[in-house]
């Protein structure tokens, strides 16, 4: 729990116990005490509204606290002073409720630097290798990076090396690079040890320059506006007027006060974030973590999404699409034999490969003599057969003809047997998601990748999306976002699962990050995190939102028309001070069990 969280607990239990305490001492005729006990609480109550006014004021906002501000005085000036405190323990709860709600979120760039690469494997000239701190590696340093690892900073190959880019590209089929090619610090080593000649320090590398996007992302993305200020802005002078009005005709202050403590606007301070506090929850229980209500409430209002593909609308790695055989190739042996190879590496097409042959219930067996051919593919013996799986060697045959986006050909003791064909496939979900983003008010959906444009265009076509923007890098990301959210038309959502996608997540109104496998900087930049590996989730996230913010709305409305049925009795002094702060709470508790109210859900599971 944060100290800023624990401060507003504080706040809330001495403004209940000053309360409680004066109403106790009232009860035993103890005048002095009583006046003291609730003198203290609204006390805080007035000390909690003028740090809030002078915060919206620092923020350019007009807060829904400033008639709790003038409530407060008014009821003290006039020596109401239960009045006063009750005030005070609505405005400290609906605080708490306030930074509850916010405090889910964490600090994004902090966690983002926590996690960014921070060592290296340094190879001396002697050939020891120890770990060294970035900012230590020096242009043509000799760096080694083991499979598994992200390459901490950019270089020259001076070996082999195959590397999963997508978290960088887009591109979600592993690229081999020869030595002496280039490679950027963020992608990961997806094959063996390689080693690399360092190109940049540590402070110009490409996960070091997204970061910096990030930052620069975040500065410039505006907070929207919220629910209950929206309405403060409307209902405040209406309040005040009618006081005014009140004391003009009537000729006593008390109607003034007591049309101001009805005034007080608690089904905003109170109702408001128990709705958005109950939307995240459920959002949260259907595969969606919310980073505060301000993000939750802009969620409601979407009307453009952008989307990546790899990973997001894709399941983000390679898999088996069509195996065409020769003819008279024994099927099942041929498919065995290639598996029994792949066994022997940790390549992400190798284990599609194995992971075929194991559905279809083959026996595999080990393979011996293993060697990679020069980064294309492995040679080996399995069963007394000469083996080979990787890039055609050769023009193929008619039969062999792939118009997918991976082929790998299988040769056995010399002769081509068949050509396993891979793409990167469409998520099942991916269709019903798009219609139920188009039921849900969802007026453009454009896709934004960093890979090939064929590839994004075959996506954008099945699904029937408005636009497709290939082959971008973060910073074309970044302006695509921008440039949609200058257009007038609700709020711009971003969603994607790389770091080449943090930036635009950071900037855009609402970033929502595949979280299940994404990257860590994309988790860190977004607003909403989808926990669970299904794009189907965004729906739900924005459903949900929609749910809330119309539930806060009505509870919003419900409570302000009886506030305002009870600023007339005020106004007409049927209701003096204490009975309206008391009438106010019968229309806080209205209020709040209706923002409690589940909505009814609008998409299709």
């Amino acid at each position: 729990m944060s100290k800023a969280l624990r401060n507003d607990y504080l706040l809330v239990a001495l403004t209940v116990i000053s309360l409680l305490g004066g109403l106790a001492a009232r009860f035993a005729n103890l005048e002095t005490l009583s006046f003291i006990s609730l003198a203290i609480g609204a006390a805080i109550g007035l000390a909690l509204s003028v740090a809030l006014l002078v915060s919206a004021i620092r923020h350019g906002e007009f807060g829904s606290d400033v008639l709790a501000l003038i409530s407060i005085l008014a009821t003290a000036l006039t020596n109401e002073w239960i009045a006063a405190s009750v005030i005070a323990v609505m405005l400290s709860g609906g605080r708490a409720l306030e930074s509850w709600a916010e405090g889910r979120a964490r600090g994004q760039l902090e966690a983002l630097l926590a996690r960014a690469p921070h060592s290296a494997h340094l190879i001396s000239e002697s050939g020891e290798i120890r770990e060294v701190q970035l900012a230590e590696v020096a242009i043509g340093d000799r760096l080694l990076v083991r499979n598994g690892e992200v390459v901490p900073i950019d270089g020259s190959l001076a070996t082999d090396g195959t590397f999963d880019e997508s978290a960088l590209t887009g591109e979600p089929l592993p690229v081999f690079k020869a030595s002496g090619e280039d490679v950027n610090s963020g992608v990961l080593n997806s094959g063996a040890q390689v080693e690399i000649i360092a190109r940049n320090t540590a402070e110009d590398s490409t996960y070091s320059n997204l970061i910096r996007l990030v930052a620069q992302a975040q500065a410039s993305s505006a907070a929207g506006v919220r629910i209950a200020n929206k309405w403060a802005v409307r209902f405040v002078p209406f309040a005040l007027a009618l006081a005014g009005g009140a004391w003009i005709i009537s000729g006593q202050v008390s109607n003034a006060v007591a049309v101001i403590v009805a005034a007080t606007p608690c089904p905003l301070i109170l109702a408001v974030p128990v709705a958005i506090i109950a939307g995240m929850s459920k959002a949260a229980s259907r595969g969606a973590i919310v980073k505060g209500g301000a993000a939750l409430e802009s969620l409601a209002r979407v009307k453009t999404v952008l989307l990546d593909k790899t990973g997001t609308l894709t399941e983000g790695g390679p898999a088996i699409s069509e195996i065409s055989f020769a003819p008279g190739a024994n099927k099942n042996e041929i498919l065995a034999l290639a598996a029994s190879l792949e066994q022997s590496s940790p390549h992400v097409v190798a284990k599609a490969i194995v992971l075929e042959a194991k559905q279809r219930g083959l026996t595999l067996e080990r393979a011996s003599d293993v060697a990679e051919e020069h980064g294309t593919g492995l040679r080996g013996m399995v069963a007394g057969r000469d083996v080979y799986v990787g890039q055609p060697e050769h023009s193929l045959p008619d039969w062999a003809i792939s118009q997918h986006a991976l082929a790998v050909a299988v040769v056995v003791d010399g002769e081509l047997e068949a050509l396993i064909s891979l793409d990167d496939p469409l998520r099942k979900e991916a269709a019903q998601t798009i219609a139920n983003l188009r039921t849900l008010g969802v007026s453009r959906i454009a896709l934004v990748s960093g890979d090939r444009k064929r590839a994004a265009q075959d996506v954008a076509d099945e699904l029937g999306l408005n636009e497709v923007f290939a082959e971008c890098k973060p910073e074309d990301k970044l302006d695509i976002v921008r440039a949609e959210m200058k257009a007038p038309a609700g709020t711009v959502i971003a969603v994607g699962d790389g770091i080449n996608d943090a930036p635009a997540l950071a900037a855009a109104t609402v970033g929502v990050a595949m979280g299940a496998r994404g990257a860590t900087a994309a988790s860190e930049a977004a607003d909403v995190v989808i926990v669970e590996d299904s794009i189907e989730h965004l729906a739900d996230a924005i459903d949900v939102a929609q749910g809330a913010r119309g539930r806060a709305l009505q509870a919003a409305g419900v409570g302000m028309t009886l506030a305002t049925a009870a600023m007339l009795l005020g106004a007409f002094g049927v209701f003096n001070a204490t009975a309206s702060a008391v009438t106010q709470e019968f229309i806080d508790a209205a209020a709040i069990l209706w923002a409690l109210v589940p909505p009814k859900s609008r998409i299709r599971k």
